[in-house]
């Protein structure tokens, strides 16, 4: 994860200027001056969108200001001032997780008038995206935030190693097949073993890069992709919160006992509480065949002089024996119900949500989620990782949303670093705890929770 100054270039000018007005005279002109403050996290896509928010500003006169802060800060800092009732942020873009607990608490602007009277339909929007960033509850038409930016995990390669001669030769000899971006958990872990400790330009190198970070979201947001296809299910969609016999299945428990053996097997040294930013340095110092991370990070790695362009490969996350899911990340944008300048923040809202801005936010570095961005017929070859991003977009899922995510994320965070990292325990031991510690938050939360 990548970490900027709090405010951006164009927005750090912004408060510049109007500090002079306030010592130079024009204090009047300074007053009436509109403006809104966006916050996010801190990382290229929020770049971007400082760039793409000078068209908002020469259009409708309104100055954009913005509050980025890092990845590891991000939660804590907005949830905090989203629950005291804070009036920094006039627009949030807000992690889809935090969708529930900021429809429950009115942290959010509900849109469904708005979208209705701007005939903004949820519609033209990639489905998954609608889920898991605007609605809530889940699957039903209330709309707290407009897609804002897509993403997923996927997966970067070392191209240029994987196609040369001698080491295509070596992996045929060895495997019996060309080598090739796995397809399967199962090739995966066959590639990334036959990459593990080997030479590579007078360098030893290793095979995978893994989320293992346990502090925020890292571990979570890495071994779903394993578990989910394995079978693990967060709850049975027939009854809300059963989750015994779910959650830790004998297949769920297999998926986890895979992501710790991909990690002891064929990991650089020393990463056991290492997340985004770990990966982007680990494949840019050349150490890794395979990196997992986030799509919002590759055009950067694309653009990256030393293993970018023909370097780099990308591919989507592999297939496990009993299903194909990807995590899904991205956020969508809301309107701060405490802001004083809501108006303006819903203008912000309709010019993003045109056509025309989508598709430019696409083209400098952001992830759209309109369906007449990604769905356009040449999306595919309008940037090396397109193809991979949209059909990880089609087989995304998600943590839960509930009021009460980040308890449930903490529990999840322990009990499965404890076992892949720490080594405590077995698999179905961890899953098994992991059951309990949701329970009992639920049932705090006044959830009936079923039993099988």
């Amino acid at each position: 994860m990548r970490t900027f100054n709090c405010l951006g270039s164009s927005a750090a000018a912004t408060v510049l200027g109007a500090a002079l007005l306030g010592m130079f005279g024009g204090g009047e002109a300074a007053a009436q001056s509109k403006q809104l403050t966006l916050c996010w996290a801190a990382w290229d896509p929020a770049n971007a969108l400082v760039e793409l928010g000078k068209d908002f500003t020469k259009q409708s006169g309104i100055e954009m200001k913005y509050e980025f802060v890092p990845w590891t800060s991000y939660a804590d800092r907005f949830l905090n001032e989203l629950n005291s009732h804070g009036k920094l942020c006039d627009l949030i873009i807000g992690d889809s997780q935090w969708i529930g607990g900021a429809a429950e608490n009115k942290w959010y602007v509900k849109l469904n008038d708005f979208f209705d009277k701007e005939k903004i339909s949820m519609d033209d929007f990639v489905p998954a995206t609608v889920v898991g960033y605007s609605q809530w509850p889940k699957n039903s038409p209330n709309y707290w935030a407009l897609p804002a930016m897509a993403d997923a995990v996927g997966w970067t390669y070392r191209k240029d190693w994987f196609s040369r001669p001698e080491i295509q030769s070596a992996f045929k000899a060895k495997h019996g097949r060309d080598l090739a971006p796995p397809k399967t958990y199962d090739e995966l872990k066959q590639i990334a073993e036959f990459f593990q400790g080997r030479e590579i330009d007078g360098k030893k190198v290793y095979g995978a890069y893994i989320f293992t970070e346990r502090g925020s979201e890292g571990i979570t947001m890495g071994v779903t992709n394993a578990l989910y296809n394995y079978g693990f299910s967060y709850d049975n969609p027939k009854k809300p919160y059963q989750m015994q016999g779910i959650v830790n299945s004998s297949d769920a428990a297999k998926g986890l006992e895979f992501y710790k053996e991909l990690y002891k097997c064929c990991t650089a040294p020393g990463m056991t509480n290492a997340y985004m930013q770990e990966g982007l340095d680990a494949f840019k110092s050349g150490q890794v065949a395979m990196q997992m991370n986030w799509f919002a990070f590759f055009p950067g790695l694309y653009k990256d002089p030393n293993v970018g362009g023909d370097k780099i490969g990308f591919f989507v996350n592999p297939a496990g024996p009993n299903a194909h899911f990807t995590q899904l990340g991205g956020q969508g944008i809301s309107v701060v119900a405490t802001s004083d300048r809501k108006n303006d923040a819903l203008a912000y809202i309709k010019w993003f949500a045109q056509p025309a801005v989508q598709q430019k936010w696409w083209q400098i570095g952001g992830y759209s989620a309109l369906k007449a961005v990604v769905d356009a017929p040449d999306f595919p070859k309008s940037a090396a990782f397109a193809p991979q991003f949209l059909e990880s977009m089609g087989i995304v899922k998600d943590f839960w949303a509930e009021p009460s995510y980040a308890q449930l994320l903490l529990d999840m965070q322990k009990r499965v670093h404890d076992y892949v990292v720490a080594d405590k325990g077995t698999a179905q031991q961890a899953l098994d705890l992991l059951v309990k510690d949701w329970t009992k938050v639920f049932k705090e939360q006044g959830k009936q929770v079923a039993s099988q």
